[in-house]
């Protein structure tokens, strides 16, 4: 009986002690994007006057432990802060998480790109649509170069991606337009025929990859590392905007939230939101802004105290800042 009472206390210390297919998701630091770290201001602007504002605007993330066993596992289950995810969803198979680390800091950095367009574009300023990649065997190759300027379709000036994209699907695929560029300080015109494209056999398309570079008297820099993901691009923007206007957009209040943004300030879906509740709530944040598309999630696991503000743009965090500096009810979840 003693020894059948070690081996099975040997084996249950070693199936506890096993590594299982399993990470946990736990509440990650807050930023306040108009704040410093480490020394440095997280949005550096130079070249313009900036304002201070009494509050925050903090930035949410999730911490991962991706190293764990079936004890560890066991106790996070009971954790409410805590949540424990299949180890695919985190690092899918056919990836190292070298490589997921890898592409989460070109999210995080694309979510900064993004972030500086959406908040200058929203400021007014204008908008230049330059041309990133010409590949090899598309109708623009040979007649556009990276580096160029994109300025007319047609005759009709172009100011966004977007509208460029409208102005070359306007016609079929098959249709020569005439396109105007600048290369340095040489404007230039040249004629593509359009190709259909090829996902869906029937999209024209002149075969450039572009993005909108901003055309702004003064540089934004982001010093901030070691996080990774697109869901600050919402607290980023926000951070811009507050730095180059000088009206306060917190109110004086701890403001959290999170959000992917895109050039047009569409705000997106993330993961994580409860563990990133948990951590806004701990640094004394009253307000969370919340993706459209997260608030059913949100409701379910908000912390006391926390204002849930919905939005699906730019313009909606603006809006529902504005009503809770005027003691207004905002858009909620």
């Amino acid at each position: 009986m003693l020894v059948g009472a070690i081996i099975v206390a040997v084996l249950t210390a070693g199936v506890m002690a096993a590594p299982v297919p399993y990470v946990i998701l736990d509440p990650g630091p807050t930023v306040d994007t108009l704040g410093e770290r480490d020394g440095k201001p997280v949005i550096q602007i130079t070249g313009t006057p900036t304002s201070t504002s009494e509050g925050q605007l903090r930035l949410t993330t999730v911490g991962v432990e991706p190293d764990v066993n079936l004890l560890t596992v066991i106790r996070a289950w009971f954790d409410d802060d805590e949540a424990v995810v299949p180890r695919e969803l985190i690092y899918p198979p056919d990836r190292s998480p070298e490589e997921v680390e890898e592409q989460n800091q070109r999210q995080f950095t694309q979510s900064q790109d993004s972030a500086e367009v959406a908040a200058l574009r929203h400021l007014g300023y204008p908008a230049k649509v330059v041309v990133r990649d010409v590949p090899e065997g598309m109708p623009a190759h040979g007649k556009l170069r990276a580096g160029d300027v994109i300025t007319s379709v047609d005759g009709d000036e172009v100011t966004s991606v977007e509208q460029l994209q409208d102005l070359v699907t306007r016609h079929p695929a098959g249709t020569t337009l005439k396109i105007g560029y600048l290369r340095g300080d040489e404007p230039g015109t040249v004629e593509v025929t359009t190709a259909a494209d090829e996902q869906d056999g029937r999209t024209p398309r002149v075969g450039v990859a572009v993005a909108h570079e901003m055309d702004v008297p003064f540089e934004i820099n982001f010093e901030i590392d070691r996080i990774g993901g697109p869901s600050a691009g919402l607290m980023f923007a926000l951070g811009i905007i507050d730095l180059l206007e000088p009206e306060d957009l917190t109110g004086g209040l701890v403001i959290a939230g999170t959000g992917t943004i895109d050039d047009n300030g569409t705000v997106g879906p993330i993961g994580g939101l409860p563990q990133k509740l948990i951590a806004a709530r701990d640094v004394g944040a009253t307000v969370f802004l919340v993706p459209a598309d997260n608030c059913a999630e949100a409701v379910a696991h908000r912390p006391d105290g926390l204002t849930l503000v919905r939005v699906e743009t730019l313009q909606d965090a603006l809006a529902g800042l504005a009503a809770v500096r005027e003691g207004r009810t905002p858009a909620t979840c």
